[in-house]
């Protein structure tokens, strides 16, 4: 495991350079030709070109291209620039955003998504450059939390269809589905069944908005070639009887497939595509907790492929919870010290408790004591109180960390004692929530954290959307004062403490790691996804902001430099997946070569490779 100083950025000196420049030479594809500037081959003319929103570029497109590729006449007569386009959008976005409002019941966030969509529609390379140029103001609308609204209303947002649908009626045919993609290579997917969208509940079919959120971030931060991610719904019926009533609904009427039938339709579909796009990376999304880690755990050996609720919510939280000691003026290496409440039980609780206590235990020399301490570290609350070993039918993945009978006499506490009773009585460092329970840290569990071992507690309220945050940081500032540090899964505005003081409001944001993990897990080639290289990208996130802004409370960068973020925690996955040997290469970087690389010329590696959304020059061919 790369150590977390090693991910610490270093100024290129000249002969970095030079050897840098000796690697670009020998590997013209990889650097000279940045991915974003390669031709595009095209065997299509005039109006099938305008009607494709991959290669439509509307008045962009210049005299010369007008005559190559059959658009002349076909266009009004002056050539405009990429940035006037825009320009006229953003004018138009504006005015338009008031009046796009589909009725009172239609917020203006899901207005903004509408007119979005229009634009994803037309113009992909525009509504890419739209969304990276303005991530802060529109990340929130294509993810969180307006993609739970869409989710919600997508049977009366569908316009045109985007990525794949495979249902469990399609059983014994996904083989041959597969090959109704137009796309040859594939390198991205994210799937979902729709079973647990965000905090919102089985949305069913409707599910497909988050996936099709997601991949929006993976093109936006990771620079992954839009033409290549593939959005999947995987429609194996729903239990929300409100959508099994509904004549508008859009997927299968019928309650959802269970056990080993349920099983072998995602066997089909892993099978399907990892035989047609064999270097693809899939990621899972969404899935009800009591499948999430079981189809981790099925697949994660065999194929190229991870849950980012379960593995990239743990990798986040674990990058804050160790900004959190470096804002107490603590190193890193004391993170085994942190007394942690968590609250709630779910895939992405019981993720987040594994992973940091792996963590942990890693600090602490990775043995079998190391464990065992970290384990003690771990409080979990869920809907019935805190899990102890008392509990029936505790859930396996979570009696690792059930409260044992020896520890919860001096602890005078019970099995399920409630979240203000443990609060008050282990007096943790950190209370983080991932219950999908709005409002769960009242006012009297904040006020019992004011007896907090920590000078500086800190408050992670992570669930999404904005509505199920466990507290607001208005709520945790008014009663825990400046030193609190707080984080959230959905975005908040910073507070204002009076005297020029700011109660900093972190998004702990999912799109901080999982578009690096993704990213660099294609450009390193790896066979599989590891542990190891996971904990690189949580380090590296972790390691990422200045000492004196994680003194002010600031554990987690701004969104605005996500393209960067993206590019550093990308290399480091890069370099950890070198290290454990998993590593393959990438088109013509071997695995050779990539252990060749320094930590600069990784960086460099990874940002050459990334997407940008700039009009490529178009050749037509004849088939």
């Amino acid at each position: 495991m790369a150590s977390i100083s090693r991910n610490l950025r270093r100024s290129l000196a000249p002969d970095r350079l030079r050897r840098l420049h000796l690697l670009l030479s020998q590997h013209p594809r990889e650097y000279v030709t940045a991915e974003c500037h390669r031709p595009v081959v095209l065997h299509k003319r005039g109006p099938d070109i305008l009607h494709d929103p991959w290669f439509n570029r509307g008045t962009a497109f210049s005299m010369t291209e007008r005559d190559r590729l059959g658009l002349r006449g076909l266009l009004p007569p002056n050539v405009v620039s990429s940035q006037q386009q825009i320009d006229r959008f953003m004018l138009d976005l504006t005015r338009l955003q008031k009046y796009a409002r589909d009725g009172p019941s239609d917020t203006y966030p899901l207005a903004k998504w509408r007119i979005l969509n229009r634009l994803h529609d037309r113009n992909e390379t525009m509504y890419y450059k739209v969304l990276m140029e303005n991530i802060e103001e529109y990340a929130p609308i294509v993810y969180t939390p307006t993609v739970g609204l869409v989710c919600q209303n997508y049977s009366g947002l569908f316009r045109r269809p985007r990525g794949m649908y495979f249902s469990s009626e399609d059983r014994g045919e996904m083989m041959s589905m597969v090959y109704n993609w137009p796309a040859d290579q594939v390198d991205m997917i994210v799937v979902t069944d729709g079973s647990r969208i965000l905090g919102l509940g089985d949305l069913g079919v409707h599910g497909i908005g988050i996936a099709i959120g997601k991949l929006d971030l993976y093109v936006a931060a990771a620079g992954i070639n839009p033409q290549r991610v593939l959005p999947v719904m995987i429609d194996v019926g729903t239990n929300n009887e409100k959508l099994l009533k509904d004549p508008l609904y859009l997927g299968l009427q019928e309650h959802r497939l269970e056990g080993d039938e349920y099983v072998s339709v995602i066997d089909e579909f892993m099978e399907a595509v990892f035989t047609r796009w064999p270097n693809v990376i899939v990621q899972f999304e969404d899935f009800q907790t009591k499948w999430a880690f079981r189809l981790l755990q099925r697949y994660r050996k065999t194929y190229r492929m991870f849950n980012d609720d379960v593995q990239g919510t743990a990798g986040v939280a674990i990058a804050g919870l160790l900004g959190a000691v470096r804002a107490q003026g603590r190193p890193m290496i004391d993170f085994p010290k942190q007394k942690i409440v968590v609250a709630g039980a779910g895939s992405a609780g019981i993720g987040v408790v594994n992973a940091a206590s792996r963590t942990m235990a890693r600090m602490l020399g990775n043995n079998e004591v190391a464990f065992e301490s970290a384990r003690s570290q771990f409080w979990i609350v869920d809907a019935l109180g805190l899990i102890t070993e008392d509990r029936a039918d505790i859930d396996p993945d979570a009696r690792p960390f059930a409260r044992r009978k020896a520890e919860l006499g001096h602890q005078g506490l019970s099995e399920g004692a409630s979240l203000v009773e443990v609060v008050k009585k282990v007096k943790p460092d950190v209370i983080l929530g991932l219950s999908a329970v709005g409002g769960l840290f009242s006012k009297e569990v904040l006020e019992a954290l004011k007896d907090s071992s920590s000078s500086r507690p800190a408050i992670f309220a992570m669930s999404n959307p904005t509505k199920n945050a466990e507290c607001t940081p208005g709520e945790a500032f008014e009663i825990l004062g400046e030193k609190a540090i707080f984080a959230s899964g959905s975005p908040f505005h910073d507070v204002d403490l009076g005297d020029g003081k700011i109660g900093h409001s972190n998004q702990g944001n999912n799109m901080y790691l999982f578009p690096g993990i993704g990213l660099g897990t294609l450009l390193s080639g790896a066979r599989v996804i590891s542990d190891g290289m996971l904990q690189a990208a949580a380090e590296r996130l972790a390691s990422y902001m200045k000492e004196e802004e994680v003194l002010q409370g600031i554990i987690y960068p701004p969104i605005s430099r996500i393209r960067d973020i993206t590019k550093e925690v990308a290399a480091a996955v890069v370099r950890e997946a070198v290290a454990e040997e998993l590593a393959e290469g990438y088109r013509d970087m071997d695995a050779r070569e990539l252990a060749r690389l320094s930590e600069e010329e990784t960086i460099e590696y990874v940002k050459t490779n990334m997407w940008s959304p700039v009009y490529p020059t178009m050749i037509y061919k004849t088939d």
